[in-house]
């Protein structure tokens, strides 16, 4: 019903996304891993939508990671293959897990622990199948995966290249580039993580353990690849389709290049403390910033005096960062454009997706949502 509708006339709060700018991100991302040399197993995990994994795959429908098991049976029903579930094994989702790995031509789990290969050896597969089992290994980045200088590490990689299991990848998240300011420290991280998991493949050859694939990503570090990249076989980003304030003042990307807004109006204005009342809270940007703008919870586009001091579930406050708010430039009713800091969180918060070119809905997408 919105096609061919200006923007400015959706209701808000709602999140929109910059058909144009999304194509140009994804196509960017593929000429860096062919000009590397390697493929790109981009993470759905941003947009959650099968017209997202269609700009992300060039429409192969294959070669996808995923989050949660509600991702993977989503695409899967979308006709996507080939999709890896990157999340520690979740001991209470091996039967969904089997389910998948039965159905489709290549499902892939993962685990960092004995106990999770072990609930895996136990549950055979139909079809004289074998699980496809990646190691998680963690390249100081501190959340998921064994330490890659842990002998455990390679101790679990021999045992599920064994038996009902086949080892058919290392994965790591170098997610402490979203530590980096600039491109110098990006690349740093980038490199870091890279010869640290080519140092652990180097120790599974040595012990006669096969690994078809390494693969390591964020999109920092994918953004700004390094040359010693070009011996993985893989790479993993995915906030990269939307972009978002937190990768540009990492150092990721350019302003131009953040592909959402969430749109919201002016409802209020209260002189007396010198704010707006915008139609935009928490639930429709999310409390992901943690102060880290001096504009407050997101940049308002076009009025950088402007910042969103507060959120309440369904209100947003804002006001000027210095001096008095001339409240006759923003008569109630009107439209202002929240750039969000970070895009996974704030598109998590919308059921709908309004996608436009030139300003003119084109289409919606429906992102799948739970676990």
């Amino acid at each position: 019903m919105w096609a061919g509708r200006r923007v400015e006339e959706l209701p808000t709060p709602t999140f929109t996304v910059d058909l144009d700018v999304a194509k140009r991100n994804a196509q960017r991302m593929s000429e860096r891993c062919r000009a590397l040399g390697v493929s790109l197993r981009p993470h759905m995990k941003t947009h959650k939508t099968l017209e997202g994994g269609d700009l992300m795959t060039g429409g192969t429908r294959r070669r996808i990671v995923v989050s949660t098991l509600a991702e993977a049976r989503f695409f899967a029903d979308g006709g996507f293959d080939d999709i890896l579930y990157a999340y520690p094994l979740p001991f209470d989702k091996v039967d969904e897990c089997a389910a998948l790995a039965e159905r489709l031509e290549s499902f892939h789990v993962l685990v960092d622990s004995p106990e999770a290969l072990g609930l895996l050896k136990r549950r055979n597969l139909s079809l004289g199948k074998r699980w496809k089992v990646w190691l998680k290994i963690d390249c100081e980045n501190g959340r998921a995966g064994l330490r890659h200088a842990d002998p455990a590490a390679l101790d679990l990689a021999k045992a599920i290249a064994e038996g009902a299991t086949e080892l058919a990848g290392i994965y790591a998240h170098c997610g402490n580039s979203y530590h980096c300011h600039g491109v110098s420290e990006i690349q740093s991280v980038a490199r870091a993580t890279t010869l640290s998991t080519l140092a652990f493949l180097n120790k599974l050859q040595q012990a006669g353990v096969a690994c078809p694939i390494s693969s390591i990503g964020s999109t920092p570090s994918c953004s700004h690849p390094v040359p010693e990249m070009a011996k993985l076989q893989e790479v993993h980003p995915g906030n990269y389709i939307f972009y978002d304030v937190q990768q540009m003042m990492i150092g990721s990307c350019q302003l131009e290049d953040v592909a959402v807004r969430v749109l919201t109006r002016v409802i209020g204005h209260y002189p007396h403390r010198n704010q707006l009342l915008v139609d935009c809270g928490w639930t429709g940007l999310s409390l992901h910033s943690l102060g880290q703008l001096p504009t407050g919870y997101a940049l308002v586009e076009g009025h950088p005096s402007l910042k969103l001091v507060g959120m309440t579930q369904e209100h947003g406050k804002i006001e000027p960062i210095s001096g008095k708010l001339d409240f006759t430039k923003y008569r109630l009713g009107s439209l202002l454009a929240l750039i969000p800091y970070h895009a996974c969180a704030t598109a998590a918060m919308h059921p709908l997706y309004y996608i436009h070119t030139s300003g003119r809905v084109v289409a919606t997408w429906k992102p799948v949502r739970g676990w």
